[in-house]
């Protein structure tokens, strides 16, 4: 994984690349001109699970949707859909890595009003485990493997996370990969500087 997201650095950020929507068919987009941290996520995942063209389609179909149906609704909206849908992308280890987790108690996809952020996909209810900045650790960064997947928690109530990101480990160091707005876009960040002082 870190290996195969060291080819997108320097990508230029890029948002709402993906096709579909309540009024518009889905399509499946590829596109590594340009990402934003959750298509990085995509791409990187199905990359690193294919050895061709056509394996790379498949596997990135059951990367972004759930159940592989190329689907507006279908579409793994939110990061915690990586493990809390089929097939799972990933495990949430959070309570694995640091006794100091909480747990949030979210209805995702609600906005502040009682709608909906995606029209039609429905509220759903999930607990979602993370790590408080003040928790975060050394000791929480040891546990951290390299090309792990990370999302920052978001206190919103609608959302799990504001972003996602890869651990690089280099020189016994933490890094976090992600598509940023600012350059050198997809770039790289020293993780041990969120570690409150």
């Amino acid at each position: 994984i870190s290996r195969v997201s060291s080819a997108f650095l320097g990508t230029p950020y890029q948002a709402d690349t993906l096709i579909g929507g309540p009024d518009a068919p889905e399509s499946l987009v590829v596109n590594f001109n340009g990402v934003d941290c959750f298509t990085l996520a995509d791409y990187v995942e199905a990359l690193t699970r294919s050895h061709d063209q056509k394996s790379f389609l498949h596997n990135l179909t059951e990367v972004r949707y759930t159940g592989g149906n190329v689907d507006y609704l279908s579409r793994r909206h939110v990061f915690s859909d990586w493990f809390a849908t089929t097939p799972r992308n990933a495990r949430d280890v959070t309570p694995d890595i640091s006794p100091d987790y909480a747990t949030a108690d979210k209805q995702l996809n609600r906005k502040p009003d009682g709608g909906e952020y995606i029209p039609g996909l429905g509220i759903h209810s999930r607990k979602i485990n993370y790590i408080p900045g003040k928790a975060i650790s050394q000791q929480v960064l040891d546990q951290m493997r390299n090309g792990d997947y990370v999302g920052v928690y978001s206190p919103l109530e609608g959302l799990d996370v504001s972003h996602v990101g890869i651990v690089v480990r280099h020189d016994g160091q933490v890094w976090f990969r992600f598509s940023s707005t600012k350059e050198p876009f997809v770039s790289i960040n020293r993780a041990t500087s969120a570690i409150p002082s």
